[in-house]
């Protein structure tokens, strides 16, 4: 198989709208969560995986109309985010007011494990955020806030202690010999901190213009040991314009994920090429020979995936 049947289409993806245990709340109701590359966090069998593959990280994506918001849940491994399209408002802490910030098009967040985080658009239309899961079992790391799971219990939700939804609107109910997820209790509660926006800002944000300049003639590394974003997450993060990429075909050691921001970029590879759009997504694999540079005069930026032999991630510790 060639490279190219490892392309998601933006026009393609596949939403589920039932992924999460807050899928009936009010506010949260009418978001879409798509799952590109690996397992994905979705609680939901109706969820669409587009590629399979297991790489050591996670490609998904929540697209979401103005107002709404996805409600407050916490990770042990890594959840980056880029803006694609919209203004978002992200936010964290036990009851989402320890600290917030506005992300534009094109910024990134490397959002710190081990706090409860949400976020919401406060555009004025439909919005989409590119995330990036680390590990290849993003999905048993997300714990959410009791109030959530409290929350959809009265709209008809309940999420079981094996992981997933059961929805009494469609006649289910949690089957025997399973329990309904327990809440955390207080002192489990008083391990997750209430991190100040100073703590987050500007250590895990890196804005879209600020990356524009510092990629202007090669590479720019955004998240990794040396990067703008010092982390390890389990993947490393480049953000690539015009002025930083050349046409020669080269070969990545590890899983690598190309994500169009702006622009169009042709990809070639021994025997044929493409053109990626923002929102596309392309996997490539370990030695597959490959190029990459903007087809079209204008704005271009991608950001590039590049799995590691690094943990997935690691409990906030306020270094």
């Amino acid at each position: 198989m060639n490279i190219e049947s490892r392309i998601v289409r933006y026009g393609e993806l596949k939403p589920c709208k039932t992924a999460f245990i807050d899928a009936h709340t009010p506010g949260s109701d009418l978001k879409e969560n798509f799952t590109i590359i690996g397992g994905g966090v979705s609680e939901s069998a109706d969820q669409h995986v587009h590629i399979t593959d297991k790489i050591g990280f996670n490609i998904g994506a929540a697209g979401q109309p103005p107002k709404c918001r996805n409600s407050l849940h916490s990770h042990t491994t890594a959840e980056v985010f880029f803006v694609l399209k919209g203004r978002w408002r992200f936010f964290w802490g036990r009851w989402g007011d320890a600290g917030e910030f506005v992300a534009e098009e094109g910024d990134i967040f490397n959002i710190p494990t081990g706090i409860f985080r949400g976020f919401e658009n406060i555009g004025t239309d439909y919005g989409m955020i590119m995330a990036i899961l680390g590990g290849d079992d993003a999905g048993g790391g997300v714990t959410w806030a009791p109030q959530v799971i409290e929350d959809a219990k009265s709209h008809g939700l309940v999420l079981g202690e094996n992981g997933r939804l059961y929805d009494s609107k469609k006649g289910q109910s949690l089957p025997e010999g399973i329990n309904p997820m327990p809440s955390l209790t207080d002192e489990q509660l008083a391990s997750y901190p209430e991190v100040p926006v100073e703590d987050v800002v500007p250590g895990y944000v890196a804005r879209y213009q600020d990356l524009m300049a510092l990629a202007a003639k090669r590479p720019a590394k955004v998240i990794g040991e040396d990067a703008l974003l010092k982390d390890r997450p389990g993947f490393e993060v480049d953000f690539l314009t015009r002025g930083s990429v050349s046409p020669d075909i080269g070969k990545a050691d590890k899983p690598t994920v190309l994500m169009p921001v702006r622009g169009h970029w042709r990809l070639s590879w021994n025997g044929g090429e493409t053109v990626l759009n923002p929102g596309d997504t392309a996997l490539l694999k370990p030695g597959e020979a490959h190029g990459i540079e903007p087809s079209m005069t204008g704005e271009a930026s991608l950001y590039r995936i590049t799995a590691t032999d690094d943990p997935a991630g690691a409990t906030w510790t306020g270094d």
